[in-house]
């Protein structure tokens, strides 16, 4: 809970300030700075700090503009604590538009929390995680699916932690996937600390995707509610929501070579047994369908449509019963209200 000064190595930013820095991490080979955009905004009232992420695979674009518009576009007249936004984590992969450091090839997102005296992945996380994430109350940490793959939005968290399963459900997705995160990525380590963390998943690497912009922003508006960072903004209710453990999704993968004719798109719900998508060679034979092992939600698909056997296809999440039919009928728009 904010109670004065955010402070940090170098600066600090009082109640009713803003500040907007670049903040040095490592060097280059020719020993200038590599500086990551900082705009921390303090509020005039008492409340909790909030740190949002984005960009720590430099491909990932769609969360930066997430992070920018909430530092530069809202106002925060009303703002009851502190919020602290780093729209672009790996601007080493950002400036070469690559998913990992291009240091090495190493992934700053399982290299938190990091360590000053150890390999540069690791000092550059280090030096983020101290400042900037391990004082803040709790946080939302942005992604897209890898180059030639797509992901609808949804909530990733570890619903196990105490703390998570509010932070989830606040953000208002259909769909919340639970999982711990791998040891190393800035989700996992954050909520060790006690800052509990979720990964928001959305669209594609490369590229802006104004829709899924706009609904992730509404996501951050109904956490900023919830946690009375914002006290007079309602919290949002999606209609349907699922929680899904790891024994209910799967991914499809290619059981043979060739060009990919997807069926459905992210977002869609698919019956056991229906084709998702089709595999034919150049001459359009020996085609091969891929059909749903259950009945379920599509929340990540193959983009680029070229497959080796093996590669991934379609990521399905499953649906029981009521949950199905809250999805037909959101679809028909003949959800009641939130229930109490």
């Amino acid at each position: 809970m904010t109670e004065g000064a955010f402070t940090y190595n170098g600066g600090r930013v009082d109640p009713g300030e803003r500040a907007d820095i670049r903040y040095s991490i490592s060097e280059t080979y020719l020993g200038d700075p590599v500086r990551i955009p900082v705009s921390i905004i303090n509020g005039e009232y008492d409340g909790p700090t909030v740190f949002l992420s984005a960009a720590s695979h430099g491909d990932e674009l769609n969360g930066i503009e997430v992070v920018r518009e909430v530092a530069h576009e809202w106002s925060h007249t009303n703002l009851h604590g502190t919020l602290v936004c780093m729209p672009v984590l790996n601007v080493p992969g950002f400036v070469t538009q690559q998913r990992y450091l291009p240091v090495y090839d190493r992934d700053l997102n399982r290299s938190f929390p990091g360590k000053a005296d150890s390999t540069s992945a690791k000092r550059m996380a280090d030096e983020i995680f101290r400042n900037f994430l391990a004082p803040c109350d709790l946080g939302l940490d942005f992604h897209t699916s890898t180059r030639g793959r797509t992901n609808m939005l949804h909530v990733r968290g570890d619903m196990a932690d105490d703390d998570v399963p509010r932070l989830a459900r606040a953000y208002g997705s259909n769909v919340i996937i639970d999982s711990e995160g791998s040891s190393g990525t800035l989700r996992h380590e954050a909520t060790e600390a006690g800052v509990p963390t979720i990964t928001i998943e959305m669209g594609e690497a490369h590229r802006f995707q104004r829709r899924l912009i706009d609904d992730a922003l509404d996501g951050v508006a109904s956490v900023l509610a919830e946690y009375g960072v914002y006290p007079s903004e309602p919290v949002n209710w999606p209609g349907w929501r699922t929680i899904v453990s790891s024994e209910g999704k799967t991914w499809l993968r290619a059981d043979a070579g060739g060009l990919v004719d997807m069926h459905y798109d992210s977002g869609d719900l698919v019956h056991e047994g229906d084709t998702v998508c089709s595999i034919s060679n150049p001459f359009k034979t020996d085609v091969v369908d891929v059909p749903a092992p259950f009945t379920g939600l599509l929340v990540g698909k193959l983009e680029n449509p070229v497959v080796y056997p093996g590669n991934p296809l379609i990521h399905l999440v499953e649906l029981d019963t009521p949950t199905q039919r809250a999805y037909e009928r959101a679809q028909a728009g003949t959800l009641p209200e939130r229930p109490s």
